[in-house]
């Protein structure tokens, strides 16, 4: 079949319904996928789907797909992204998520787990090719059934974590698929919750569910504001981030959560490796170090994190997005509404959590900056930074090629790399003070100048 080659992202599949991703490909996929999960032995596979509009339509094609090569299909339906992997780590071993995530309205897209792995990168491209050649066998011996996680998920949750006392707390879904479950997971625990635009809309008629973004967090402040709410969370639309608010309307980002989530798990797991992308704080490995952990910095991508956690047998990864990994405990799976659970259990334990939350180390920062660039010149430009970095940059500058271009000063960072999804480069720099965070800016930016005169700079995306 014809495909557009744009859709076959690093770490997921993902385009523009129906322009160029629509049931067909959904059907193919689910045969391709099929074929790749017998091969490694999978008799079962789970389908989930997020709450946008062509999720059913979407879900029903894959599924007829998968159960066309033979496979048994655990239909588990309207889910996060999370309840998915948790149906993929109990269930069987083997799960595709129907979800465009954090994009915009009119996207879709899947999420795969094949015999237990986040599959990304040249696993992605092999399914491709299988469905543009149309390489499976079709037996019609598989079968679909239906599972209902939510009862077991939130009994696992409700289980594990132990809350100081009592909390009072904003929950904004943003219309995204967490509404769905993760407020009656929360007043399991104890909590009184304030819930915003929990029902869950395709449409996302409030405001977009991508809580990276500080625009998205204005009504979670404002209830703050109106309310003796502690503490607002939020998150993104198909569940698999959060977004931390103070009582004073501080956004307290994920490097910084992390800083707080360590602490707790390196209590527990002394000398562990953490894992955390690129692009985060300079002030976070530090932090690790002095809890008793092994920092360990990697490239940026849920599916890479996961998997340089499993070779070090890592309790715990983070990246900057707002994807959080607890392996202690958990299942190494990103999972907003976990996320949100063990931080307020750490928090419960404070009279005044905010106070904890604003105390954690922080520097001052430009949020993501992105470069536009055509397809395919971002990681040629990343390269090339690479290669001018050691002739431009002396000590004390540290240089890191691990995932792009990171230089590091005693007082800051500059990062630049090439987006996974889009054309773009992403910049981020930090200062320690403001004067630092200028100097380092303009260096940066001056090298990039050389490989890129033409650079345009706008504003953050993911």
């Amino acid at each position: 079949m014809q495909l557009a080659p744009s859709i076959f992202k690093a770490y997921d599949i993902r385009g523009i319904v129906p322009s160029t991703l629509d049931e067909e490909v959904a059907l193919c996929l689910g045969r391709a996928f099929g074929m790749a999960a017998l091969a490694a032995g999978e008799q079962v596979v789970a389908v989930g789907r997020d709450g946008r509009l062509s999720g059913p339509g979407l879900a029903a094609a894959l599924i007829q797909g998968l159960v066309d090569v033979g496979l048994e299909v655990i239909d588990i339906g309207l889910c996060t992204t999370p309840m998915l992997y948790y149906a993929a780590a109990t269930l069987c071993s083997s799960g595709i998520q129907v979800t465009g995530s954090h994009n915009p309205k009119d996207y879709n897209g899947f999420k795969m787990v094949l015999a237990g792995r986040a599959i990304y990168g040249e696993e992605i491209q092999a399914l491709r090719r299988r469905m543009e050649q149309g390489d499976w066998v079709i037996t019609g011996q598989g079968r679909r059934r239906e599972a209902d996680v939510l009862p077991d998920y939130q009994a696992r949750i409700v289980g594990d974590i132990r809350l100081a006392r009592p909390m009072k707390i904003v929950v904004d879904c943003g219309n995204g698929v967490a509404g769905a479950s993760a407020p009656g997971i929360f007043r399991a625990l104890g909590c009184e919750v304030i819930e915003l635009f929990s029902e869950v809309d395709g449409t996302f008629p409030n405001h977009h569910p991508d809580p990276s973004k500080p625009e998205n967090l204005r009504d979670v402040m404002q209830a703050l504001r109106d309310t003796d709410a502690e503490l607002g969370l939020a998150f993104d639309g198909d569940g698999d981030r959060l977004g931390i608010v103070t009582k004073d309307g501080q956004n307290i980002f994920p490097d910084r959560q992390m800083m707080l989530f360590a602490r707790d798990v390196l209590a527990r797991v002394p000398g562990g490796a953490i894992v955390f992308d690129v692009k985060c704080t300079q002030r976070l490995a530090p932090a690790i170090a002095q809890a008793g952990g092994q920092p360990v910095m990697y490239k940026t991508g849920h599916s890479l994190v996961k998997a340089r956690m499993k070779e070090l047998d890592s309790p715990l990864g983070g990246e900057m997005s707002g994807h959080i990994f607890f392996k202690e405990r958990w299942y190494g799976f990103d999972d907003g509404t976990y996320a949100g659970c063990r931080l307020l259990e750490i928090v419960s334990r404070e009279a005044d959590p905010s106070a904890l939350l604003n105390a954690l180390p922080t520097s001052h920062s430009t949020p993501e900056i992105n470069v536009a660039c055509e397809e395919g010149e971002p990681h040629r430009l990343a390269a090339e930074l690479q290669q001018l970095a050691p002739q431009t940059f002396s000590a004390p500058a540290e240089i890191s090629t691990i995932d792009g271009l990171r230089v590091d000063w005693p007082d800051g960072f500059g990062l630049i790399r090439a987006s996974n999804t889009t054309p773009v480069l992403v910049l981020r720099f930090e200062g320690q003070t403001p004067q630092a965070l200028q100097r380092i800016e303009e260096q940066m930016r001056a090298l990039l100048a050389r490989v890129k005169p033409d650079a345009c700079f706008g504003a953050a995306a993911h």
